[in-house]
């Protein structure tokens, strides 16, 4: 009987890769068609990035909506056309030791913490008239970006400044909401101390309740020789759902959950949640509309 993998792996993702890449390969590894990334990471950031397989793939655009932590390197002096360390030098402008000091970062990344706005970078996939930014910035074409307000949760300097070649360089620790680039987020630092300034390394640590502390590599999962062990890493669907707040409907409410029926007078602590029927099995995931008490099903999870 052929095992079938319901559940998130949380994969540690190599440089050079791209999520297309890691889906690729482990749709070969779990011999399963049901795979999708929660997420894109850009090809050389390494770190968390939850693989939904089977029928957990349902949950992916929940996983990518929650909050992100990052770990990165700034590099003042230094502009690219790709704002990470693998872009062509677009801007250069020496750094001295005594026209920058720890206090002006800090207070740079203090300003840069809560509601912001952003630009996407050129080389990104935010679609602007049904094209992704990236096909434009190839063709040496420009269009308007549109600007994005994101969530900054913490933003912190966690090394000394290190000054070398013209350029002064330190890592970061970042806590963010969904649709933050952390590429454009070191050029805005460097925009506030008036310098050019790229993200010269990234790794993310955490992607909503998943962090680097559950992942597993593409090196250990390929050194497996069945599915059978490397589903050994796979988070079964029942748990992961176990993360967001349960709600336990009567018997007499179970059909009408079943057929998608909307609930109301929902508690304001409840926004994404999980439905289970008296037996514990989960029926449904549900969403508060915000500004209400009524919560609409978002997927259906009932097993029959």
């Amino acid at each position: 009987m052929k095992l079938e993998p319901n559940g998130v792996l949380v994969l540690d993702k190599d440089s050079g890769m791209t999520s297309h890449d890691c889906v690729f390969k482990l749709r070969k590894l779990f011999q399963t068609k049901k795979v999708g990334h929660t997420g894109t990471l850009d090809p050389e950031v390494t770190g968390v990035l939850p693989i939904c397989l089977g029928r957990a793939t349902k949950l992916s655009r929940f996983i990518t909506d929650e909050g992100k932590r990052y770990v990165a390197e700034v590099t003042i002096g230094t502009s690219t056309m790709t704002e990470d360390a693998h872009g062509e030098i677009v801007e250069q402008k020496s750094v001295a030791m005594s026209e920058i000091d720890a206090a002006r970062i800090d207070e740079a990344m203090r300003q840069l913490t809560g509601t912001i706005e952003q630009i996407p970078p050129y080389y990104s996939a935010v679609k602007v008239n049904g094209k992704k930014l990236y096909e434009y910035a190839r063709k040496g074409q420009t269009v308007e970006r549109p600007r994005r307000l994101v969530e900054i949760h913490r933003l912190e300097r966690t090394s000394e400044l290190a000054f070398e070649g013209g350029v002064c360089r330190f890592n970061m620790a970042i806590e963010c909401g969904k649709g933050t680039y952390i590429r454009t987020l070191a050029v805005q630092i460097g925009e506030k101390l008036g310098y050019p300034a790229h993200m010269s390394e990234l790794r993310r640590t955490s992607s909503g309740s998943f962090d680097e502390t559950m992942a597993v590599s593409l090196e250990t999962l390929q050194a497996l020789d069945t599915v059978e062990e490397r589903l050994a890493y796979v988070i079964p669907l029942e748990d992961v759902i176990k993360r967001w707040p349960a709600l336990t409907i009567p018997k007499n409410r179970e059909r009408y959950i079943r057929n998608g029926g909307k609930l109301n007078d929902v508690s304001l602590e409840f926004e994404l949640f999980t439905v289970y029927n008296e037996e514990g099995i989960p029926l449904a995931i549900y969403k508060r509309q915000e500004g209400t008490t009524d919560a609409t099903v978002e997927v259906m999870l009932a097993i029959d």
